[in-house]
């Protein structure tokens, strides 16, 4: 019997055992030494950043008969999801303390369940394998299931959780139903042998498209594109802030890497069929996404119709890898949607970073209004919330501009100019309602003059993220050149 490699999994095991230890020291906490649980993540978190960091310039290297592999897009991934969730717990804790979710004998549930989701965002990133990514998918969906619910006393969270859990397991089913096709059409679960089935062009092709299709429907409902989008505005405005951070940031780092790993690794000979299905949910993505966000009051909800519109904006790199057979511009197309995925993340992060930053005990800051004035109370987070609104806009110089035009290049570089335009002219509509949101900071007045209360890493974090997002902007470069070779490699490899 061959001896498993174990090195490639070393980030999980070591996460999985760290959070089942964390689970067993908070129940020995008291509610006033839950920073303790807070500060053990923060440092679980930041052993498996160095791990993966050891490892990324490392060859790619399978194990578990090849069902998982570490390589270079996921040593990348990860260590960015790890980011993404360090800041959330950081931006989180007070919000959670004044809400109760951390209190009771298992109050440092809150903690464990997302490092859980973050376990199985890592699974779903390296996996190779039909089983394996749905595993991990659904390691992450029941605990972000149970996240969304953790106020088990409010009402409108229990609500959101219902319908995230039903329409979250309709999604798992058509995901499932489409890689049992794959399956049957190919008779393999492995990616690399589904590809070279696939490229054999002796299967079925008929099932091989209906199974494509229920695979991209799947997808589109993770990554929240439309018409498979009607879960999102309804979860994150009811799941609690935190959470929803939860929600909106790392997982799509995950739900990017499964469409990579199952449509471009596993499914690339097919590159012309399901471009096609992505073209249209890019469209109407942005559409929906854009043009519902005009009429929404509530900042959360109109965030979640923004996230529609940029994952459709993300979605145009995928579709512009293979242009009539010729894939010379795939490395180019999937880096500028890794880097647009990830530079979203980014700005995701302090967007709701800011909205929790102005929460307080008895109020949500969750409504556009809340921040009338908000540079009169506090001059540099208002600055910092223009340039998150910016970002997202696509103004420059933040990265979000610099991110928007990377695709566009990659969709260019295609040929197909109509659909660049479409792009532009929907982005255009979605300035409307991120400027009013710089409007309101900068020229109503306050409805609230309460002083800001944060505590001290929250608000370095928290400007940390803004400098992060304007630097990032000026000087593109590095991050772009590591978005592309992790791509190439992976690709190659």
């Amino acid at each position: 019997m061959n001896e498993i490699n174990l090195a490639p999994v070393y980030p999980e095991i070591f996460l999985l055992i760290a959070t089942s230890a964390l689970l067993l020291i908070d129940m020995f906490l008291t509610e006033a030494k839950r920073y303790v649980t807070f500060m053990l993540a923060i440092v679980i978190l930041a052993v498996c950043a160095a791990l993966n960091i050891a490892d990324f310039n490392g060859p790619t290297a399978y194990t578990f008969n090849n069902m998982f592999v570490s390589d270079a897009m996921s040593n990348l991934l990860k260590v960015f999801s790890y980011i993404a969730v360090g800041m959330t717990l950081i931006y989180s804790r007070q919000y959670a303390t004044e809400r109760g979710m951390l209190g009771g004998t298992l109050g440092g549930e809150f903690y464990v369940l997302a490092l859980f989701a973050l376990l199985g965002q890592m699974v779903m990133i390296s996996g190779n394998n039909f089983l394996v990514i749905y595993l991990g998918l659904e390691l992450m969906s029941l605990s972000l299931y149970a996240l969304v619910a953790l106020r088990r006393g409010h009402s409108v969270s229990t609500e959101a959780a219902m319908k995230y859990f039903i329409l979250g397991a309709l999604a798992s089913g058509f995901l499932l139903y489409g890689l049992s096709m794959l399956y049957g059409a190919t008779g393999s679960l492995d990616l690399t042998e589904v590809a070279k089935a696939t490229a054999s062009g002796t299967v079925n092709k008929t099932v091989l498209v209906f199974g494509v299709v229920f695979v991209v429907a799947g997808l589109a409902f993770k990554l929240g594109a439309a018409p498979f989008h009607m879960w999102v505005p309804d979860v994150y405005q009811g799941a609690p802030t935190a959470v929803t951070l939860l929600l909106g940031a790392a997982p799509k780092l995950a739900a990017f890497a499964i469409t990579i790993r199952l449509l471009v690794e596993g499914l690339f000979p097919l590159a012309i069929d399901w471009q096609q299905m992505i073209t249209v949910l890019a469209i109407l993505s942005m559409a929906v996404g854009n043009i519902t966000a005009i009429v929404q009051t509530n900042l959360k909800r109109m965030l979640a119709y923004s996230t529609i519109g940029q994952m459709g904006f993300m979605l145009l790199g995928m579709l512009s890898g293979v242009v009539d057979g010729n894939v010379a511009s795939a490395g180019n197309a999937y880096s500028s949607a890794m880097f647009y995925s990830v530079t979203y993340v980014l700005t995701t992060l302090g967007t709701f970073g800011l909205i929790i930053l102005l929460a307080r005990s008895g109020f949500e800051a969750e409504n556009i209004d809340d921040f009338k004035g908000l540079n009169q109370r506090s001059p540099w987070f208002a600055f910092v919330m223009l340039i998150l609104m910016f970002s997202l806009t696509g103004i420059p110089p933040t990265v979000g501009f610099y991110a928007k035009l990377a695709v566009l290049q990659a969709v260019l570089a295609t040929g197909q100019v109509w659909l660049a335009v479409v792009s532009v002219l929907l982005s255009l509509i979605g300035a409307f309602y991120y400027l009013r949101v710089v409007k309101v900071m900068y020229f109503d007045e306050p409805v609230d003059t309460s002083k800001i209360e944060a505590t001290g890493d929250m608000r370095v974090i928290l400007s940390l993220n803004g400098a992060a997002v304007l630097a990032l902007g000026i000087l593109p470069g590095p991050l772009m050149a590591i978005c592309a070779t992790a791509m190439v490699k992976t690709l190659a490899g």
